[in-house]
Formats: C-alpha cells, structure tokens, sequence
C-alpha cells in the first residue's frame, strides 16, 4: 500500500450518503474520548471525516491522517462547509498509517472504523501499530476497534448480492449499495467482497460501478499477540461503544492502550 493512494475511489463518492443512512456509535464513544483527554487528537484512517468533524466541534484540535487522496478530498470539501473555527482546529496529513511519522506527541491517538482491519500481514499489523504508538505523548492513549467476528455467519452467502443500505441525493434518484462476499481466507484471516452500488432515478437503473474491497478480522488472542509486539499495554477493553465487556456477546472489539515506556 504506497503512501498516496487513489484507494476509494467510489467508496469515498459515496461514503458519507452510505454511512449516514447507518446508526453508528462509535463517533460518540470516539469524541468522548478526546474530550476526556482535552486534545490534540490524532486520527489515523480518516477518511471523510465522520468522527474527525464531531471532535472539532467539539472545540477540539484534531490532525487526521489517511492514505487515500479521494478520502480526504471529501474531508476537505466537508471541512470548509464548517464554521470558521471548526476549520482552524483541523489539520490533515496523508501517509501510510505502517511508516508515517509526525513530530508532535497526543494525548489521544485514535484508529476508529476498523482501518486496522486492512492490515493483512502481521509484519503491516504490528508496524501500524508502532507508527501509532510512537505518537502517544506520554500517559497518553491508543484506542481503536475491530469487529468481533462471527464464524457462523462469515462463510454464509458466498457470492450472493445482498442490498445493505439505500438513500436518496435528490428527491427524483436513489442509490443503493449492495454487497457480495467473494472469498473467505480461514488461512490469512481475510473476506474479500465487493461493494456495487446501483443508481436509480424514478427506479429507472442508470448507472452501475463496483469496488472490491479486502478486510482481516482478528480473534482475541491474536490482537493480545500484537500488543505485545508492538510493546502496548492494554489498558481497558470493551466489547461495544456502550463500554459492555468484552465477552462472547460482543459485536466490537475496542482497545485502550499505552506503549510501555
């Protein structure tokens, strides 16, 4: 994964239609967080600025870092619909999040959303790991999520599309976004899917674009695993952004660290 990427091309198109049909709460957990410590915040794996935009309107400074151009292309044209001092407390960086260096410390690092689910190998998996690590002010916290994952559902419906998510831009079109699983790696941890999203207008089909996508997903033992290579300490562990524990009714698997100094 080179540091400047076209990654998300449609993904990032359509993320913020997508997401926000979607009622997700890690951005809350994510933002009281950062309030908790006071900032700056880092947030590695950006994106469109879904959690990055709460935290600074929060009266919150927040540098976001992604590797993706059309990811933060969307972040900037959402960023400068903001307030003037919302925009002020916003500074972004693109980089790879394995080998990317900032000079500043935070009290606060951040990997929300699952950007550590596109981490294939254990060598990328613990070298992102450090890069975040090594931004940590002292006493300061890593925290990041990853789905738990559902044996008994992964394999299912191997090379079926199913409808995810539907919204509308304009009063006379309709975008949906399905997706197909194409390949479940036991081996390597891995689903690689594709995202087709479909766009009607007075359910007349218009146009049609697709995009693969690859995620790991990790077991319990193997996250302790890289901690410890990566020299982190885990400091509370949750399984949901409600902060229930983490145990065989979870959903999410989310991690508070510091780096053993």
């Amino acid at each position: 994964m080179p540091t400047t990427t076209d990654s998300y091309l449609l993904s990032a198109k359509y993320y913020d239609g997508a997401y926000g049909t979607m009622d997700l709460a890690d951005a809350h957990f994510y933002v009281d967080l950062a309030k908790e410590t006071g900032g700056p915040v880092l947030e590695i794996g950006c994106g469109t600025g879904r959690v990055l935009l709460a935290t600074a309107r929060k009266g919150i400074e927040i540098h976001g870092l992604d590797n993706s151009r059309p990811m933060l292309d969307v972040l900037r044209e959402n960023a400068g619909r903001e307030r003037a001092e919302v925009q002020s407390r916003i500074t972004l960086h693109n980089g790879d999040m394995r080998d990317f260096r900032l000079n500043p410390t935070f009290p606060l690092v951040t990997i929300p959303f699952r950007p550590m689910q596109h981490m294939f190998t254990v060598t990328d998996q613990v070298a992102a790991l450090r890069s975040a690590a090594a931004h940590v002010a002292e006493e300061g916290i890593l925290a990041f999520d990853v789905f738990y994952p559902n044996f008994q559902r992964l394999p299912l419906k191997i090379g079926e599309e199913q409808l995810e998510t539907e919204w509308s831009p304009n009063s006379e079109t309709i975008i949906r976004r399905y997706y197909r699983k194409d390949l479940l790696d036991k081996i390597n941890q891995s689903l690689s899917l594709t995202f087709i999203f479909r766009t009607y207008r007075n359910e007349e089909l218009i146009r049609e674009e697709s995009e693969a996508l690859k995620m790991s997903y990790y077991t319990y033992p193997h996250l302790r695993a890289l901690f410890l290579m990566a020299n982190l300490e885990p400091i509370a562990e949750y399984g949901s952004f409600a902060k229930t524990p983490l145990d065989n009714t979870a959903e999410e698997m989310i991690f508070l660290l510091r780096p053993k100094r």
